[in-house]
């Protein structure tokens, strides 16, 4: 009897590990994004030519919001996939708008021109932990996007890029 209990009890451990292995990364990383339907926050940042550029200057466009940072591992293995939305999408219809928390200017523009990251690149050298738009966006994890219609509502959260791409 004590051996079938110890096997149910590991067999019970082991399906919890797999289970909380194979769970979306929204639901552990992007549990505290902003909800759909939520009105996106208005911020104004410098972008990579030092002009100023507000999200508000883009309703009536869908926005793909992007933070992201050179030094973080998951930002730039998602490159690739940003690069070929943007491609792919009608730039009239479609804006890629996208938030570095680098804290070196440097080294976001040399990211930004050795990647040749398209869109509108903008800069937030408060870093992740002490901007105030990543606060008000809940930026707690990056990479993380919002898909904004153009009503300036939140139509997705994610962690996750390849579903903001599946919605373009």
């Amino acid at each position: 009897m004590k051996r079938i209990f110890a096997f149910v009890a590991a067999l019970l451990v082991g399906v919890a590990a797999f289970a909380q292995s194979s769970e979306d990364p929204d639901v552990v990383y992007g549990k505290d994004l902003l909800k759909v339907g939520t009105a996106a926050p208005d911020f104004t940042l410098k972008d990579i030519d030092g002009k100023s550029v507000s999200l508000s200057d883009f309703r009536g466009k869908q926005v793909v919001l992007h933070f992201w940072a050179s030094w973080c591992p998951d930002c730039r293995e998602e490159t690739p996939e940003i690069k070929a939305a943007q491609a792919a999408v009608n730039p009239s219809k479609v804006v890629f708008v996208s938030v570095s928390f680098d804290r070196k200017i440097e080294a976001f523009e040399a990211y930004v021109r050795d990647n040749a990251l398209g869109g509108v690149q903008l800069f937030d050298a408060s870093g992740k932990k002490d901007s105030a738009i990543g606060s008000a966006y809940n930026i707690r994890w990056i990479p993380a996007t919002y898909l904004i219609g153009p009503d300036g509502r939140i139509q997705l959260a994610t962690v996750v890029f390849s579903k903001v791409a599946a919605r373009l």
